[in-house]
């Protein structure tokens, strides 16, 4: 069996020398698969001693980031997730404030410090806002690991520079750091921390029975030297970190094995192969019957050339994962699974249509509202994909598939790039599947990690191939390896005399395939609106020079000047001559 994320959990909390206690924390350890997914949550928070409301704000703060966390997305990072959640959190707050008779008076509203973490894999992320602090206890050493948003004016006096609900905007430090088997961490309120010793924290961690009395000595400590404040403690020790096959993705590749070649009429686990549809290096693809349920599907196995590569069973097993995340109508849905696998395979819905490359071989010259509609499904599709923080890397007409009812559905995932994954350490090396190069962004050339950007220049790209039936760049983009080369690609534009197309369209164009990721859009809506509206800037920029924007008009008109010139020197010559 493997080792799995395993941790020991000590807390104490107690009024101290006031009447009320305004500090609320909480632990929450899930079950797997989350454990896996979403990790384990510890946080704690302060309600500001100035306010009879804030100590509903520490538990709503605590409470609400321990609830509303494991409810995000598995495919977004902690940070996303946690930021989210948050932010949310302080709205709210906020405005409880903006509606509560201590409106005017913040030093009295819904207020209250916040110091969180999640454990994920092998990685601790913190969140934090306010004076209490997060320490790392390693090897004996005890390391601070936040900072206090706290304004000293002098020795004697300071106020909160920072806190949960104070502000209808929030600003939360994050940090994420690597754990070791053995490391404690530590979260505590001021009351806590200003009246603690570094040893003697170390000592009492090591020397209690367990971490709820090393969490009691810790406070008493602090109540001895002269505390007048709350006293919440929280120590969290990493007993055991997980080994990466305990994610279910992992296990899967390594317990199932590897379906053998099909062919049309065989059996296979409930289904009846129909025929095959492509055969290629990443995998083969079969029209197949449901006998269970009568439906035909798609079948997707793992090439026989990749049943030992295990990164690669890893990014195909991931595909369906993805693909049960996404909730769109513009992209591939799998099928629900109702029988045990005893191989490795996917089973998607069956889409009876033909590719964009198809169809645009179908339709050489299609009406620029037809190209819109097209472009503004995939948009939603990919769209969908971003809400989650995944990135497709691998948008092109082969992997864009338009149904009979002119539905348009993004259909592969090989090469999608997710955030939440990343944070699972994986024995199995991540491989990078650069998508096909006409359609890769520059970017991936300099081996730079692509960004929403990069699926918006493959968009870009594909609606300037179907207004054109080329490439912005010609095949260079592809061959420029610096950022020396890029800067020296030249858009050429789509216009042409045998199309109706208005310039702004090839504006919006442009500046969707700009080699530079920053010169992009910075959402793809503003695109897709740009192709149906004249974007006033566009409109009111310097018309270019006829070079710039139709070179072969302009090299044909000089060809045709320089042969008039030259036709007339030489009748000139000839008169004279006579």
């Amino acid at each position: 069996m493997g080792r799995h994320l395993q941790v020991a959990i000590g807390q104490y909390s107690d009024p101290g020398r006031k009447e009320q206690n305004q500090d609320f924390h909480g632990v929450c350890v899930p079950p797997e698969p989350q454990l896996s997914a979403k990790g384990i949550a510890v946080a704690l928070a302060d309600g500001i001693s100035s306010s009879p409301v804030s100590q509903q704000a520490a538990q709503a703060a605590v409470s609400g980031f321990l609830e509303d966390y494991y409810c995000t997305p598995d495919a977004w990072s902690v940070k996303k997730s946690g930021e989210q959640v948050l932010t949310a959190t302080n709205s709210w707050l906020h405005s409880q404030t903006r509606h509560s008779p201590q409106r005017y008076d913040r030093e009295r509203g819904y207020v209250c410090t916040f110091s969180g973490l999640v454990i994920k894999s092998t990685t601790a992320h913190l969140f934090h806002v306010g004076d209490a602090r997060i320490y790392r206890l390693r090897g004996g050493e005890l390391r601070q690991l936040t900072e206090d948003h706290r304004v000293r004016v002098s020795s004697a006096q300071s106020y909160l520079a920072r806190a949960l609900g104070m502000d209808c905007k929030l600003d939360i430090d994050y940090l994420a750091l690597p754990l070791l088997a053995g490391d404690v961490l530590l979260l505590a309120t001021d009351g806590v921390h200003e009246y603690s010793d570094a040893d003697f924290v170390a000592q009492s961690v090591c020397e209690a029975a367990d971490l709820d009395a090393a969490a009691q000595a810790i406070a008493a400590e602090a109540l001895r030297r002269g505390s007048g404040d709350n006293l919440t403690l929280q120590l969290v020790r990493i007993d055991e970190l997980p080994d990466p096959e305990a994610n279910e993705v992992f296990r899967q590749v390594a317990e199932l094995p590897c379906p053998p070649l099909l062919d049309a009429r065989d059996e296979f686990e409930g289904y009846q192969i129909m025929r095959v549809i492509k055969r290629s290096a990443r995998s083969h693809i079969y029209l197949a019957l449901d006998r269970e349920s009568g439906e035909r599907v798609v079948l997707k196995t793992p090439s026989v050339d990749l049943q030992a590569n295990p990164a690669a069973l890893e990014r195909f097993l991931l595909e369906e994962w993805i693909a049960r995340r996404i909730n769109s109508a513009h992209v591939l849905k799998p099928c629900a699974q109702t029988r045990q696998r005893q191989s490795i395979y996917v089973v998607t819905e069956y889409i009876e249509g033909r590719t964009l490359t198809q169809w645009m071989i179908d339709n050489p010259k299609p009406d620029l509202a037809t190209v819109r509609g097209i472009l503004e499904q995939v948009a939603k599709g990919l769209q969908a994909f971003h809400r989650l923080e995944m990135i497709h890397q691998d948008l092109q007409p082969d992997n864009l598939m338009i149904d009979s009812s002119g539905t348009v559905k993004i259909i592969d995932f090989g090469a999608t790039r997710v955030a939440g994954l990343e944070e699972i350490e994986s024995p199995i090396a991540q491989i990078n599947l650069l998508g096909a190069a006409l359609y890769a962004a520059p970017e991936y050339f300099l081996g730079e990690a692509g960004s929403q950007g990069a699926d918006l220049y493959s968009l870009g790209v594909i609606a300037y191939q179907m207004l054109s039936g080329s490439f912005p760049y010609g095949t260079q983009a592809a061959k420029s390896r610096s950022k020396a080369a890029q800067k020296k690609l030249v858009y050429q534009s789509v216009l042409n005399e045998e199309r109706e197309i208005p310039a702004w369209v090839d504006d919006a164009i442009r500046k969707a395939v700009h080699p530079e990721p920053l010169a992009r859009y910075e959402e793809l809506s503003e695109f897709i609106y740009d192709l149906h509206h004249p974007n006033q800037a566009f409109l009111n920029k310097t018309k270019p020079p006829l070079i710039d924007r139709h070179p072969l008009i302009f090299w044909k008109s000089v060809s045709l000047v320089l042969g008039v010139l030259l036709l007339l020197s030489l009748l000139t010559r000839t008169h004279g001559l006579h």
